[in-house]
C-alpha cells in the first residue's frame, strides 16, 4: 500500500462487500428474536474487523465496513433522517435486468411527513468502529446515499404538502440536513466521504426520463436540480474532507435497471458537481463510451469502474490497461484511477460471486493500478 495519490486512490473500491454466511445467519436469528441487538452487533464487529484486514491484505488503501450493518446501501440511511417515515404499502416495483431476463424488486417506500433534520451524524457509531479497526495506511471511507436519492423514487408525491407546500422548501431543508451530516462526520475525523447516486446515472436512460415525464416531473432538468442540491449539502466542508460520488445504473443480485452512456448529464455533472472524484460504472456496453469524460475539469479524479462486480469471471489485466489507455484520450492519465464498477453487495443479498472471487477482483484492481501508475 504505497499509493499516496488519493483519496480516491489509484486502486479503490466502491464500498459494499459480500456479507459472510455467519453474519447473514445472525441477522436471520436477530429478526426471529433469537439474539438481541448487542449479540448481533458483536457478530457484526467481528465480521467488519475481518473484512478490513482483507482490504489491507490485497493492498487497498481504502477501508470500508462493507456496509455490513445495513440491509441496503441507501434506505437504512434515508429512514434515519428525521422527518422521513418508512412506508410498506406503496407497492413500488423496480424492474431489474440481467443476462437471464428480468428480476423485480419491491422495496418499501418513504414519506416526508415532518421537517427534515439530521441533528447527529447518521452512522456515527458505525464509522467510529471502522476508525478503530482500520490499520496503518488505511483510510476509512463512509458511504451514504446522496440527497437526490431521497427525491428520485417518489418525487413530490412522497412529500406531505402540509409540511412542504413547495419543493424549494423541501430541498432547502434536505440540503441543510445533509450539510449537518457532512460537517458532523468530518468533525468525527472522517476524511473520505462518498455520496452514492443512481439517479444521476438513471437520467441518462431515455426510458427512465420518459417514465418521469409521464409522472409530470421535469425529466430534462432534474439532474441540474440534483447537482445544485448536492453542492448545497457540501457547502463549507473542511478542506480535510475528500468527497466523491459513485454513479451506477442499479445493482441488485447481479442485475441492473438503467442503460446508456453519461452523455445526457456529462457537461453539467462533471463541470458543476463540487466533488473531488467520480466513481463511474464502465464494465460493459451499458455504460457507453469514454467521450463524456472530456468535460471533466483539471483537479478531479475519475475512478474507472472497469472490473465488474456483477459476474465472477476475472477480467484480463491487459484488457483493463487497454481500456484505461482509451479513457486517457479524454481525461489525462494522472486524473484516472481504477475500481470495481459497483459494490459487491448493495443489498444484504449480494451479487452472484463467492468471497474468493470478490477478493480476486480486488487484488486485480490493485495489481493493475500498480502496473499502470506505479
Amino acid at each position: 500500500m504505497t499509493d499516496s495519490s488519493g483519496p480516491p486512490f489509484r486502486a479503490d473500491h466502491v464500498g459494499s462487500l459480500l456479507r459472510p454466511k455467519n453474519l447473514l445467519d445472525a441477522r436471520a436469528r436477530h429478526a426471529a428474536g433469537e439474539i438481541d441487538d448487542a449479540e448481533l452487533r458483536g457478530i457484526e464487529d467481528e465480521a467488519i474487523a475481518d473484512v478490513v484486514r482483507v482490504q489491507a491484505d490485497v493492498g487497498l488503501r481504502t477501508a470500508t465496513d462493507g456496509e455490513f450493518r445495513r440491509a441496503s446501501w441507501h434506505m437504512d440511511f434515508i429512514y434515519a433522517i428525521d422527518g422521513i417515515t418508512k412506508v410498506t404499502d406503496q407497492n413500488i416495483v423496480v424492474h431489474f435486468k440481467n443476462s437471464d431476463g428480468s428480476l423485480d424488486y419491491t422495496p418499501a417506500g418513504l414519506h416526508v411527513d415532518a421537517p427534515l433534520r439530521i441533528d447527529e451524524p447518521i452512522f456515527a457509531a458505525d464509522f467510529a468502529y471502522l476508525q478503530s479497526v482500520a490499520g496503518e495506511g488505511q483510510t476509512p471511507k463512509l458511504t451514504i446515499p446522496s440527497p437526490s436519492m431521497v427525491h428520485y423514487r417518489g418525487g413530490a408525491a412522497a412529500i406531505d404538502p402540509a409540511v412542504y407546500p413547495d419543493e424549494d422548501a423541501f430541498w432547502h431543508d434536505l440540503s441543510a440536513a445533509y450539510n449537518q451530516q457532512v460537517q458532523g462526520i468530518a468533525a468525527q475525523g472522517c476524511t473520505y466521504l462518498q455520496f452514492d447516486d443512481t439517479s444521476l446515472a438513471y437520467l441518462n436512460d431515455p426510458q427512465q426520463r420518459a417514465e418521469l415525464a409521464a409522472q409530470g416531473r421535469d425529466a430534462e432538468h432534474l439532474h441540474e436540480r440534483y447537482i445544485r442540491q448536492i453542492n448545497a449539502a457540501l457547502a463549507g466542508r473542511p478542506e480535510s474532507l475528500t468527497v466523491t460520488t459513485h454513479l451506477c445504473r442499479g445493482n441488485f443480485r447481479s442485475s441492473w435497471v438503467a442503460e446508456g452512456g453519461y452523455d445526457f448529464v456529462a457537461e453539467a455533472l462533471f463541470g458543476g458537481l463540487e466533488v473531488d472524484g467520480f466513481f463511474l460504472e464502465y464494465d460493459d456496453d451499458r455504460s457507453g463510451g469514454f467521450e463524456p469524460l472530456r468535460f471533466v475539469p483539471p483537479g478531479k479524479r475519475v475512478v474507472l469502474g472497469l472490473v465488474t462486480t456483477k459476474r465472477p469471471e476475472l477480467e484480463r489485466k491487459d484488457d483493463l490497461k487497454r481500456r484505461i489507455e482509451e479513457a486517457s484520450a479524454f481525461v489525462p492519465l494522472e486524473q484516472l484511477a481504477l475500481s470495481g464498477q459497483c459494490g459487491f453487495s448493495s443489498t444484504v443479498e449480494g451479487n452472484s460471486l463467492t468471497r474468493d472471487e470478490q477478493i480476486a477482483k480486488l487484488a486485480l484492481i490493485v495489481e493493475t493500478a500498480e502496473e499502470v501508475w506505479g
